[in-house]
C-alpha cells in the first residue's frame, strides 16, 4: 500500500473537518489513495464530538468574543479546543481494511507512530488505552476514531504548547470559576511538546512525518481538484450550519 503524504497546512475548523470528509469519500470511491495529512486551525477553534451537545460543551458567547470557530466533528470523544499556536494535528485516512477490526488495537498502531515521531525529538511517550498518547503519565496527545462505509478516520492533536486558560473560556467545564487550582490540575494531568523539547513547529512536523512514514511507501502529495470541491462544498453546506453543529 503506497502512502500519500500532505505536509503541514492551515485552515479554518470548517475546512479542515471538510477535507477529512471529502477524502475519506474519495478513497471509498477508489478515487485517492491512503492519506497521512498534518495540518493547524486558524483561528483557533473547539471540536465537539460527533455525540456531544454544543450548548452544553461550549461557551458560545465566549468563542464570538475571542473570535474562536466551533465546530461538530465526525468522530466521538470529548470537547477539544484547538490553539493556533499551540498544536499540531493529524488525520489518517485509508481502507477500514487495512487495519484491525479491534478498535483499541488499531489506535495502538497508529500511535505507534505519534511515539515513533516524537521519540526522534527525544521524547520517550507511550500509548495509553483507549486513544491517549502519555509522557511520564501526561496527556500529550488525544485521538479520536471513526469508520463509515468502509474507511477509517483517525486524527488527533499532538500538543506543542498550552493556553489552559483560554481552554476553560471557551469550555463549559463546570460553573464554578476558573481558579488557579483548576489550572494547576489541568496541567499535572496533561503537558506539551515545549516542556520536553526545544523545538519549532516545524521541527516536530517534520519528527511527527517521519514517524508516519517510517517503513512504509509514500510519497508526498497535494490534493486533487476535486477533494479541494467537495471539501470547500461541504464546508459551507455542512460544517459551517447551525443544523450540522446543534443538531444535538
Amino acid at each position: 500500500m503506497k502512502w500519500r503524504v500532505v505536509e503541514l497546512e492551515t485552515h479554518d475548523a470548517f475546512l479542515n473537518m471538510a477535507l477529512d470528509q471529502a477524502v475519506s469519500e474519495s478513497i471509498l470511491a477508489g478515487d485517492s489513495p491512503p492519506t497521512i495529512r498534518v495540518y493547524k486551525w486558524k483561528p483557533s477553534a473547539v471540536s465537539i464530538g460527533y455525540f456531544q451537545s454544543m450548548n452544553d460543551e461550549v461557551n458560545i458567547q465566549k468563542c464570538e468574543e475571542l473570535g474562536v470557530d466551533y465546530v461538530r466533528r465526525r468522530t466521538g470523544g470529548g470537547a477539544v479546543y484547538h490553539d493556533s499556536e499551540g498544536e499540531i494535528t493529524y488525520s489518517v485516512i485509508a481502507p477500514e481494511s487495512n487495519f484491525p477490526r479491534d478498535i483499541i488495537e488499531s489506535y495502538e498502531i497508529i500511535c505507534s507512530w505519534i511515539v515513533d515521531g516524537l521519540s526522534r525529538i527525544n521524547i520517550h511517550a507511550s500509548f495509553a488505552p483507549i486513544n491517549d498518547i502519555v509522557v511520564s503519565g501526561k496527556k500529550i496527545s488525544g485521538n479520536a476514531q471513526t469508520r463509515r462505509g468502509g474507511t477509517l478516520l483517525q486524527h488527533g492533536t499532538i500538543l506543542y504548547d498550552l493556553d489552559v486558560k483560554t481552554m476553560f473560556t471557551v469550555l463549559k467545564l463546570s460553573s464554578e470559576k476558573i481558579s488557579d487550582k483548576m489550572i494547576r490540575s489541568v496541567e499535572e494531568r496533561v503537558t506539551r511538546v515545549l516542556n520536553y523539547a526545544n523545538v519549532s513547529q516545524e521541527k516536530l512536523c517534520e519528527a511527527l512525518l517521519q514517524g508516519f512514514t517510517s517503513g512504509k511507501e509514500y510519497e508526498i502529495g497535494e490534493w486533487s481538484d476535486e477533494e479541494m470541491n467537495r471539501a470547500r462544498e461541504l464546508a459551507e453546506t455542512v460544517y459551517r450550519t447551525r443544523e450540522w453543529n446543534f443538531r444535538r
